[in-house]
């Protein structure tokens, strides 16, 4: 068995771990303000109305700290590709290459270019052209998030592709069966929406601190107004979309699926854990978590998975140990099958050097044979147990996305309600909500990451590379280093962005008010 050095892996992971979730701090606002902002101005260019291009410039400067602190994350995120992962690199070959090229090259510049019209033309540019710039900014942001999901998605299920034995890398077939997979369109809706609700909840946040402090009305009551509206159709789609995201993966990673619900054994008409606790660790089953508490929804899960209350849904144990029965391979067989793969996978390249035609016709044919299980030979003579993700983490990090998504849709529509009827004047609890959901919604928006990247773990391409396999021979050390570097630069970045919105929101608009637009 080849020797594996878990210290570098378990670095290269927390490092990579450490800058995406950071870099996740600061894109979800950019991604929603820019449509936000988008539409402000809509309304300033169609109405004429001073008021809403101060509104948009106020919004635009919180922008502003997001969008700069966002792309210094990215880039270095992306290059953790090649520096920490070049053996992943190289095994993906132009399949996630080119969405990330395409991203820079046409997504990246077209928004870099246009936000300099955004910020600096408002006197040198007409109306019209400012507007442009903004929505060409709100394209720019999205179409990047497009691709860089569009790629993540292949990672989680990987199609339209085909494995060349001769250089050892994925080829893509089909350019459109990357792009509109069912994981990648469900993927992209869930993240970019799930984006526009975590700005609206921030807008709706900032507005109720001035409501409660009694200043920019205008701007408060105005941007209330919007969001509230905006932020309950994102969030319907957030839902919507996950619901599709939660049936692909029941179809391509049963494994993460089962974690998502700790379901342990696989059943017909399966029930949905509500809400759960788990207790400690039972000494006697090692690798079963049990729960000290919960409540069930009898034959929901089975539905909601595959639209069939009767649908057998595996558990972790049948994908364990296999279950015959429902044609379920054990994780055993699936390695003795993925060693075959690997093995044949270099019988046939020497057969090719030495120029035996017909023995790397034969070992072509085991390859192709057994492909499918091609990842899982690397766990040949290991514990397969070390294939079942944190269960604990994927439970408690989806089922806490799912509560607080259904808090802040609440809360949307209580504010678009109280407005309407104009009686938000004196709900300072519902202010006060307000803003201590702003922090939730950035728990949710990591959460939902957690639940996407632990739950498919060890994998970083779905059943065909773990991480052990990916990850570069480098030393671990200068990981640590590193790791801790990026921490400081940050964490320092971090505080530097609140300390400038908190600064930027105690200073205000430059909103003119009146008595004629009050809460009232």
């Amino acid at each position: 068995m080849e020797q594996i050095d878990f210290s570098l892996v378990d670095w290269s992971r927390a490092q990579f771990a450490l800058t995406a979730m950071y870099h996740w701090l600061f894109v979800p606002l950019t991604l929603g303000l820019s449509f936000i902002l988008a539409i402000m101005e809509s309304l300033y260019v169609k109405t004429g109305d001073e008021k809403w291009k101060e509104i948009t410039k106020f919004w635009m400067g919180i922008f502003g700290v997001n969008f700069a602190i966002g792309v210094a994350t990215g880039i270095i995120l992306e290059f953790e590709f090649g520096t920490n992962w070049s053996n992943y690199s190289w095994f993906v070959g132009d399949i996630f290459g080119a969405p990330l090229a395409i991203e820079g090259i046409m997504a990246f510049f077209l928004e870099s270019t246009f936000v300099a019209i955004m910020f600096f033309g408002w006197k040198k540019v007409s109306k019209k052209v400012h507007l442009l710039s903004t929505w060409m900014v709100f394209v720019g942001s999205n179409l990047s998030a497009l691709w860089i999901l569009v790629a993540n998605a292949w990672m989680q299920n990987p199609t339209g592709m085909r494995f060349n034995p001769d250089s050892v890398r994925n080829e893509m077939l089909s350019f459109w069966d990357v792009l509109l997979s069912p994981t990648a369109l469900n993927k992209f809706f869930h993240t970019v929406t799930s984006a526009y609700t975590l700005s609206a909840l921030m807008v709706l946040g900032i507005s109720s601190w001035y409501l409660l402090k009694n200043r920019e009305q205008i701007l408060a009551m105005r941007s209330i107004k919007l969001v509230a509206i905006f932020g309950a159709i994102a969030m319907i789609i957030t839902v919507i979309t996950g619901d599709g995201s939660a049936k692909e993966v029941a179809k391509h990673q049963p494994m993460k699926f089962a974690a998502m619900e700790g379901l342990y054994k696989g059943q017909q008409n399966a029930p949905l854990v509500a809400i759960g606790l788990f207790g400690k660790p039972n000494p006697a089953t090692p690798n079963k978590e049990e729960f000290l508490f919960h409540i069930e929804i009898p034959n929901m899960l089975s539905y909601l998975a595959f639209m069939d209350a009767n649908a057998f849904i595996p558990g972790i144990q049948d994908l364990v140990h296999g279950n015959h029965e429902k044609g379920i391979l054990s994780y055993t067989e699936r390695a003795e099958r993925g060693k075959m793969a690997i093995d044949a996978l270099a019988a046939y390249q020497l057969a090719k050097k030495t120029g035996k035609i017909e023995e790397a016709a034969t070992q072509l044919k085991i390859l192709e044979n057994n492909f499918e299980h091609f990842g899982y030979g690397y766990y040949f003579g290991r514990n397969v147990h070390e294939l079942v993700p944190s269960v604990k983490i994927s439970f408690y990090s989806f089922h806490l996305m799912v509560i607080l998504g259904g808090h802040f849709l609440l809360l949307f529509i209580v504010f678009w309600y109280l407005e309407k009827k104009k009686k938000l004047e004196g709900k300072k609890w519902l202010f006060h909500t307000a803003i201590w959901t702003m922090p939730l919604a950035y728990v949710a928006s990591e959460a939902g990451w957690v639940v996407a990247e632990v739950g498919r773990q060890p994998w970083v391409i779905q059943d065909l590379l773990p991480s052990i396999a990916a990850v570069s021979q480098i030393d671990a050390f200068s990981v640590q280093i590193t790791f801790f570097l990026f921490f400081t630069v940050f964490t320092a970045l971090l505080i530097a962005e609140i300390k400038i919105m908190l600064s930027k929101v105690k200073t205000g608009s430059q909103v003119i008010e009146n008595k004629q637009e009050t809460l009232k």
